[in-house]
């Protein structure tokens, strides 16, 4: 089998063999792949000028869209990369994290569009008053990048290790230049032929290197984005590319990280909390073979538990079948490659030099249906440092495998003292059922770390546990975690935008935005906004609405519907000490009230009001104020429908604006509607 660059629009050939494949399992020979030849200069310019393009002309709605598209594709695909995944020495559940997980990203990232306006770029923030008359504001907009996002990947998880990332640069509107680790990269290859199978990228989207990929950096420029996932030795290599420092490249890492897992004072032996502990760190160890950037390296254990963990954790290793993943019972498959066991070999020889070796032996392994001469297999490997200060080497050596190492701490503050030795981490975790102990842990690691997970029994049923990034949070960390964020829910897909103030008349920043900005032109709307379809609608018209003068008797009913007998509403007497004269509206009924005013009742092509946003009472309403509102098209976002039996409609942001006799805004909002398109086809 030979993996083939995908670049350029086309499957093509490198020159000779760069690497030969051998499954992990057996040991054969599965295939070979090669980049090199390849024309790189040629390949980001490609990107660039075909598929970053086409992305960026789409709107975050539309980009979401794709991705939500393309994620159902590969679901309904999934079953067919398990059987590959077996060759790289995964499990199901291995085989599971990566395929499925990934995909799980495209899915996740998708819904992210709800959080992003209907057009090409973001506008970010709120608009910023730049002069004392409010002819001239300021505004951030964050437009794509022109460049290429390459992302130089890892070899331990194919799948989701590209897919995580290429969700983002595409929700931002910029094309990808994979390039995977060239020893697992045939299951990369698998998948990215899918994708390109499925048509649903715009082309040069996505291209392709399986291979060595030596020279890529060379033509990257200033519009382009780098990420790395590997050791931080490689990392740092990379980051001093010349083309990086010259062109000030934005580079995000993900780099080596001796997480640690801190068991609470509070989970003694016999506890729910203590037996978590023993399982999520016994699964961190064996899932993946312990080859994930997440996993446990240091176990934190209070000096008087230390012995009954361990004795504990070796029972739950000494219980895990080692072999083919294809037998079921097998619940440990191989490292990927013969150099990781090498690799893994060498550390472990580095930590035994000055820890105590309490579970393993690297020489012998019982196996289910494998051969350790033939296969990438390793033992388990439990050590433990009974003097984390003395004896360091833990704190700076990484055995990327199933190996980790027991810690015996005294009091909180050494277990934080500990956790900071590794010098940056991308998460540690607490497994704890007191809530004040976790605060106080929280509050003095954080600064080392990317995630936290605090795991008790309350949680545990629904917890995605300590080795599983979310996408909609930060994956990275500081130090030697890389100092990188992947993922991150909107803050990851900033990343790969450019930030930019805009200054200008509150009319030209509307109209750049397609946001309405207070004083900009407020057109009266003829007819009323609510006998208006989707499309009719333009952003700044406005309904001035009739006025209403508010009574003693309104404040009354309203307390007596809503029950809201709050005293500054219904007690003049009570009021000394107080911000208020007399008796003051409710706030909610000032609100009610503007609904009452700016509503056109009668049946049309407004849906319905499904939320509201940005609430404020700014100004008290006393009896005897008159009260009007204005009540603008703030923002459209257009939406796709979900089957040909919905209705094709879109959300309208309306500004609420009412104000009083002296023309001040007493109370401000934005509501969310629904409203119906005249074209009912999309």
């Amino acid at each position: 089998m030979e993996v083939k660059n995908y670049i350029l629009g086309d499957w093509v050939s490198g020159e000779g063999t760069e690497v030969t494949f051998h499954h992990a399992i057996h040991g054969e020979e599965i295939g070979q792949c090669s980049s090199k030849g390849l024309d790189y200069q040629q390949i980001l310019k490609y990107g660039r000028d075909k598929g970053s393009t086409a992305l960026r002309k789409m709107t975050f709605q539309q980009r979401g869209e794709m991705l939500k598209s393309l994620a159902l594709y590969l679901h309904k695909r999934k079953d067919q990369f398990y059987q590959l995944s077996t060759a790289t020495g995964a499990t199901k559940i291995d085989s599971w994290i990566d395929i499925e997980g990934g995909i799980g990203n495209l899915f996740a990232n998708a819904s992210l569009r709800k959080q992003f306006p209907d057009l090409p770029y973001h506008v970010d923030g709120q608009a910023a008053p730049l002069s004392k008359n409010g002819t001239f504001i300021g505004h951030h907009i964050m437009v794509p990048r022109r460049g290429v996002a390459v992302h130089i990947n890892a070899f331990n998880f194919p799948i989701w290790g590209m897919l995580e990332k290429i969700a983002v640069n595409f929700m931002a509107g910029v094309a990808a230049v994979v390039k995977p680790s060239e020893y697992t990269s045939f299951l990369t290859a698998a998948m990215v032929e899918e994708i390109i199978k499925s048509k649903i990228l715009p082309e040069g989207s996505l291209q392709l290197i399986p291979g060595l990929g030596r020279g890529i950096l060379d033509h990257i420029d200033h519009r382009d984005v780098v990420t790395f996932t590997g050791s931080a030795a490689t990392g740092k290599l990379l980051k001093s590319h010349p083309n990086i420092l010259e062109h000030s490249i934005p580079f995000n890492m993900e780099a080596d990280s001796l997480n640690a897992c801190v068991l609470g004072e509070d989970a003694i032996p016999g506890t729910a909390e203590f037996d978590l502990f023993v399982k999520e760190v016994h699964k961190e160890i064996t899932v993946k073979t312990g080859q994930k950037c997440t996993a446990i390296r240091r176990i934190l254990v209070p000096e008087k538990s230390i012995d009954d963990v361990q004795k504990a954790l070796i029972e739950r290793l000494q219980k895990t079948i080692i072999g083919n993943p294809d037998n079921k019972e097998v619940r440990m498959g191989a490292l990927a490659t013969k150099i990781q066991v090498e690799r893994v070999k060498e550390n472990v020889a580095l930590l035994m030099q000055s820890q105590e070796k309490v579970y393993g032996d690297l020489n012998e392994l019982e196996l289910v249906d494998a051969s350790l001469d033939k296969g990438c297999f390793i033992s388990p490997i439990l050590f433990r440092n009974e003097d984390p200060f003395l004896k360091d080497v833990v704190h700076h050596v990484e055995a990327f495998g199933p190996v980790s190492t027991l810690i015996p701490y005294k009091n909180l503050d050494e277990a934080v003292a500990i956790v900071e030795m590794g010098k940056g981490s991308l998460v540690t975790s607490m497994v704890t059922n007191d809530d004040q102990l976790a605060k106080s842990f929280v509050s003095e690691a954080a600064h080392m770390n990317g995630r936290i997970l605090i795991l008790n029994e309350r949680c545990a049923k629904e917890s995605t546990g300590h080795g599983s990034p979310m996408p909609l949070l930060t994956h990275g960390g500081p130090g030697r975690a890389g100092g990188g964020e992947e993922m991150g829910g909107v803050r990851g897909i900033k990343h790969y935008l450019q930030r930019t103030a805009v200054q200008g008349h509150p009319e030209t920043i509307t109209r750049i935005t397609e946001q309405f900005q207070v004083g900009g032109n407020q057109p009266k709307a003829t007819p009323h906004v609510f006998r208006k379809h989707f499309e009719e609608l333009q952003v700044g018209e406005t309904v001035f609405t009739h006025k209403h003068t508010v009574s003693e008797a309104d404040i009354v009913n309203f307390a007596n519907v809503s029950g809201d007998n709050f005293y500054a509403h219904m007690d003049a007497t009570s009021l000394d000490g107080t911000i208020f004269e007399q008796r003051v509206a409710h706030g909610y009924f000032i609100l009610s009230k503007a609904a009452g005013l700016f509503v056109d009742p009668a049946k049309g092509p407004v849906l319905l009001n499904y939320g509201i946003e940005e609430c404020r009472f700014v100004k008290p309403v006393y009896p005897g104020a008159t009260i009007g509102v204005k009540f603008t098209v703030k923002e459209k976002i257009d939406q796709k429908k979900k089957d040909e039996e919905d209705i094709a409609k879109g959300i309208v942001k309306f500004l609420v604006d009412v104000y009083d006799e002296t023309d001040e805004t007493v109370a401000i909002a934005t509501i969310l509607t629904m409203v119906k398109k005249i074209d009912q086809s999309y």
